[in-house]
């Protein structure tokens, strides 16, 4: 058992002690001085006591009062623990050897009193705790420019996010929600049908139970890209009006904005080039040069300047280390009509 298990279940059953009434003045000062040991002790005990009066003191103890009503301290023993005892029989012969002997079997019955309202009290905690697990407070995970972070998620998912990028994970047990404050993120997602995970990135919001599928934001733009499994992408309203959903299977590339979503089926393996970047890669088809330019200063400090249109519309293919921008400017300068200036904080490139 932790020490934070043993915590409450001390708690508990100082509590269950005290409710129960008759603690002698040591009992009390061990009580005070259990408290004063530790924060952490007083914080358990308010917390189950808090939690013990939620429950109206469990009423199912107090059964054959009248609705509402509470049992007087000291006489939880008119349950089915205990029974009265009679005041006769106290002064009968042998007086002494019975209040001894009831006294003994009073002291077995709290006990196990304390132990069953101890767990009662431990189990209602734990029902008003998790009633409460709604309100979950954001987790907060960066990466800084040309670093990649991948983080195993207490749902069992993963989330590798990419340069540059910012999300905060809220896990409740209704759904498993993900905002994607800037950048692009690669999840890996634990199958769970009762829980949705879903990703809000600006005006999309994108659902899946069990899949894999990366999300990226530039601006008020979106583009999704499915690997597996099937996800679902939803829209807010644009001036009032509803947009309708639309389902990603695997092999598909979203793009979605203001003006609407447009989906690129494709294979899987078209997919994947497009988080190559997990790799370490950044891979090009036909692509406009200033297009990968621009993918190339996502992950490096240094940029890549095109100076003027006619060079920014060159076209480039091939699969690029993201982390060396130099060696893709020297393949550019070989390949094209173009020339690179490399200056302190910049490399510039012009047509020839």
């Amino acid at each position: 058992m932790d020490g934070t298990t043993r915590i409450e279940h001390d708690a508990a059953a100082w509590l269950a002690r005290r409710d129960a009434g008759g603690l002698s003045t040591a009992d009390e000062a061990a009580f005070a001085a259990w408290l004063d040991v530790d924060t952490a002790h007083r914080v358990a005990y308010l917390r189950l006591a808090s939690a013990w009066a939620q429950a109206d003191r469990l009423k199912v103890l107090a059964a054959g009062l009248a609705p509402g009503t509470l049992p007087e301290r000291g006489r939880w023993s008119r349950g089915p623990f205990e029974r009265p005892v009679d005041a006769q029989s106290l002064a009968a012969p042998g007086r002494a050897e019975r209040r001894a002997g009831e006294y003994r079997a009073r002291q077995r019955r709290a006990r196990a009193f304390g132990a069953f309202a101890a767990a009662a009290v431990l189990a209602l905690a734990g029902v008003v705790g998790w009633q409460r697990y709604d309100a979950v407070k954001p987790e907060s995970y960066r990466t800084t420019v040309g670093t990649l972070k991948t983080l195993e998620l207490a749902d069992g998912s993963d989330a590798t996010l990419s340069s540059d990028t910012a999300i905060d994970v809220a896990l409740s047990r209704r759904e498993r929600h993900i905002a994607l404050r800037r950048g692009e993120a690669y999840f890996d997602v634990a199958k769970d049908a009762s829980r949705p995970f879903a990703v809000e990135a600006g005006r999309q919001r994108i659902v899946a139970v069990g899949t894999r599928f990366s999300v990226r934001r530039d601006g008020d733009e979106v583009r999704v890209v499915v690997t597996e499994g099937t996800v679902r992408l939803e829209s807010q309203p644009v001036d009032g009006n509803s947009q309708p959903v639309t389902l990603l299977p695997a092999g598909s590339v979203a793009t979605a904005n203001r003006n609407g979503v447009m989906v690129r089926a494709g294979s899987i393996e078209d997919a994947e080039q497009f988080v190559d970047w997990r790799r370490g890669y950044l891979v090009f088809r036909d692509t406009p040069l200033a297009l990968a330019a621009a993918e190339f200063n996502r992950y490096n400090v240094k940029p890549i300047v095109i100076a003027d249109s006619a060079a920014g519309t060159q076209r480039v293919g091939g699969s690029f280390r993201w982390s060396n921008a130099d060696v893709f400017v020297n393949l550019v300068e070989q390949a094209l009509p173009v020339k690179a200036t490399r200056e302190a904080e910049r490399i510039v490139v012009t047509s020839r």
